[in-house]
């Protein structure tokens, strides 16, 4: 085995060169022994990879007497996993007169490496690192912005709450007339929201159940812009949020404790209460964000809800604010645009049918949006 190096856009390839042990030569000994590592390029891609090489040089004659020049024989070395050189299709070759071998110099010290900074690999790189700063920075602007729309709007919220317990203790609608106000500041300067099927909205005293895919943090901002007073279902902890949590309180959001069976059913008691008294609510069956943005699996809780108290149910499409914000990445915010499709109510008495009609609506609008 011999080696052959073609540096050509920071990749380098081994050729298997036939080398006979049988050729008459004069002198042969082994004199130096190295290794090499760098990162390996492949059209697959850049990968590290470790080459160790011994090399013995051999000084050959031919039939005239002409001494061959030194070459470079591969005499064992540890590969990367995957294969970079195809033995069989690159070009076998052999030093069989002294022209041929005055092409190709003794390589005294055998360096292999990769020149990523030369082929604008790296280069490539300032692009990503540049998105992901401005997502950072995006980021923070974004929680800058919502905590000064909120610190400034909590203050009218508190002083209008009692004449709201008097006289909208359920809907609470003023309250979400200043929730839609602080929704649409915080994400205005952020990403445009585009609306579909707003003529299918319920009359605004008319309750209903509300159902929406989940992709991100943002859902419950997109979802306020809309301006209906539904009660939606938080986390026990996220009360206690300064500013934020105190005016999910005064908009009257139903706590749950997701690992308190009942908590849960108490959760179930209380919408199906507000129901009753002309509130609406809002639910997301899957219960938790998609990590993959894929449709999860719909729970009955929310329809069980629709099939007793006989009320509508609004199937809602989110696209984008996953993108935007992705679950887990909450300190970034990436530009995007966001789709709101609401689609005609739907109405039952079986919560398993309505359950499948709605995520299979749902499911169908994402397909089509792609």
């Amino acid at each position: 085995m011999e080696l052959s190096i073609d540096f050509r856009r920071s990749s380098f390839h081994f050729s298997s060169l036939s080398y006979s042990h049988n050729h008459p030569c004069k002198k042969g000994r082994s004199f130096l022994s190295g290794a090499c590592s760098g990162v390996l390029a492949s059209p697959h891609g850049f990968q590290s990879g470790y080459v160790t090489l011994k090399r013995k040089t051999q000084r050959y004659s031919d039939t005239y007497g002409r001494p061959h020049k030194t070459i470079c024989v591969l005499r064992e070395g540890h590969y990367p996993s995957q294969s970079y050189f195809n033995h069989e299709e690159e070009l076998h070759r052999t030093y069989n007169g002294w022209g041929s071998c005055r092409k190709r110099k003794v390589l005294r010290d055998l360096v292999v490496r990769s020149e990523l900074a030369d082929t604008g690999t790296a280069g490539a790189s300032y692009p990503s690192s540049d998105i992901w700063f401005n997502s950072k920075f995006r980021g923070i602007c974004f929680y800058i912005v919502t905590s000064i729309a909120a610190i400034t709007l909590f203050v009218p919220m508190v002083l209008q709450h009692p004449f709201v317990l008097m006289f909208d203790r359920y809907r609470r609608k003023a309250q979400y007339r200043i929730a839609k106000a602080w929704a649409f500041l915080t994400v205005a300067p952020f990403f445009k929201i585009e609306y579909e099927g707003l003529e299918n909205l319920p009359q605004t005293d008319t309750p209903a159940m509300y159902v929406s895919n989940h992709q991100s943090f943002l859902d419950i901002h997109t979802l306020l812009t809309l301006g209906i007073s539904f009660k939606f279902i938080s986390k026990t902890s996220i009360f206690l949020y300064p500013i934020i949590g105190w005016a999910m309180f005064l908009m009257g959001v139903i706590p749950l404790k997701r690992t308190d069976s009942r908590s849960q059913l108490e959760c179930l008691k209380q919408c199906m209460s507000l129901i009753k008294k002309g509130a609406s609510v809002f639910f997301f069956p899957e219960g938790t964000r998609s990590r993959d943005g894929k449709l999860g699996t719909f729970k009955k809780g929310a329809f069980t809800i629709a099939a007793k108290t006989g009320v509508p149910v609004v199937p809602i499409t989110l696209i984008g604010t996953g993108k935007i914000m992705p679950p887990g990445m909450e300190q970034e915010v990436n530009p995007g645009l966001v789709k709101v499709i609401i689609h005609p109510y739907i109405v039952g008495n079986n919560p398993d049918e309505l359950c499948k009609e709605a995520r299979n609506i749902i499911a169908q609008e994402l397909i089509r949006q792609g």
